[in-house]
């Protein structure tokens, strides 16, 4: 199997890094998006987090426009909005705006968990249990006022007629059988939960069911990359991300920090544990480490796509992981 059958995406958080700030992370993404197009990569993703100091994509929708604005022809998109927390209506209308300033370029991937916590998720004014349970509903009306003959009375302008893509997110079975009931391609979480990820991969494609939009499944699954010119280097840069994840976990999530050696070494088995399940699905090495493993995971898998995400401390390393992880697909 060759990796250039597998097309490459990218998912970026924005990462806010120790002692910088927003403005300057949002200088990266563009500089990374404008990378990426150039080294072939399919869509940028971009993801709705609240409430979280190293993520500065909350107003993804705004960021998505200036990342499109910046680039040319890569597809920009939602990994994702977390619907729970907006009205359909005003959801279809900022992406039927992007639609119709950026045509053909815009994916909208929608998740069903609130990308906070459970106090934030009060302060924008959403009741948190009641939402998630109208998940299902509130996809259906947010298709239907992208459709050309809305069944509502009140339309989406701009929206309308412009059949924005609509993607299912998840890392667990509901959101495999929700894609797979709706005809809609499904993106799994596995770069964070992998935890049910054959499974919800198996559902989804033996329940799937054609659409307007889709006439097979199609599954994307999320993949962290920590790429660089050797293994130990590799390994090294890998811990910022591991130092998030445990913080995350831990209550505590803080700006991405600078690598750490031995980081691995100082934390206990628990959290050690936690890092093993997460870098179930990553590569972290040298060109070579990193091609065995995304081959690896492809013919484990069976991915139709792959989400490329890489939390790298330090910008210029981050690209140069992106760049190798492209050069792979042109070998």
């Amino acid at each position: 199997m060759k990796l250039m059958n597998t097309p490459f995406s990218v998912l970026d958080l924005s990462p806010i890094t120790q002692g910088s700030d927003a403005a300057q992370s949002f200088r990266n993404t563009l500089d990374l998006a404008q990378h990426a197009e150039a080294w072939g990569f399919k869509r940028f993703w971009l993801a709705e987090h609240h409430g979280m100091p190293g993520i500065a994509s909350a107003a993804t929708a705004v960021l998505i426009g200036h990342v499109a604005g910046g680039t040319k022809t890569i597809r920009v998109g939602a990994g994702g909005i977390m619907l729970p927390n907006h009205s359909p209506l005003v959801i279809a209308e900022q992406f039927g705006t992007l639609e119709s300033l950026y045509p053909g370029r815009i994916d909208l991937g929608l998740g069903r968990a609130p990308g906070s916590d459970q106090i934030t998720a009060r302060a924008m004014r959403r009741n948190l249990a009641s939402d998630a349970d109208e998940f299902p509903q509130d996809v259906l009306e947010l298709a239907d006022y992208f459709s050309a003959e809305p069944r509502q009375p009140v339309r989406a302008v701009p929206g309308r007629g412009l059949n924005v893509p609509l993607w299912i997110l998840g890392s667990s079975l509901f959101g495999a059988q929700l894609a797979a009931a709706l005809g809609l391609p499904y993106a799994f979480a596995s770069h964070f939960a992998p935890a049910q990820m054959m499974q919800a991969v198996a559902l989804y494609r033996q329940q799937f069911k054609p659409s307007a939009q889709l006439d097979k499944p199609h599954v994307m699954l999320g993949f962290n990359v920590f790429a660089a010119d050797t293994d130990a280097e590799a390994q090294f840069l890998a811990t910022s991300m591991q130092q998030a994840f445990v913080a995350l976990r831990s209550g505590r999530p803080g700006q991405l920090q600078p690598p750490k050696a031995g980081y691995r070494e100082s934390v206990g088995p628990q959290e050690n544990a936690l890092l093993d399940s997460v870098l179930s699905c990553a590569a972290v090495g040298s060109p070579d480490t990193v091609r065995r493993e995304l081959l690896a995971f492809v013919e484990r898998t069976g991915a139709d796509e792959l989400m490329i995400t890489s939390q790298i401390f330090d910008h210029a390393a981050r690209l140069r992981a992106y760049e190798i992880t492209a050069d792979l697909l042109a070998r």
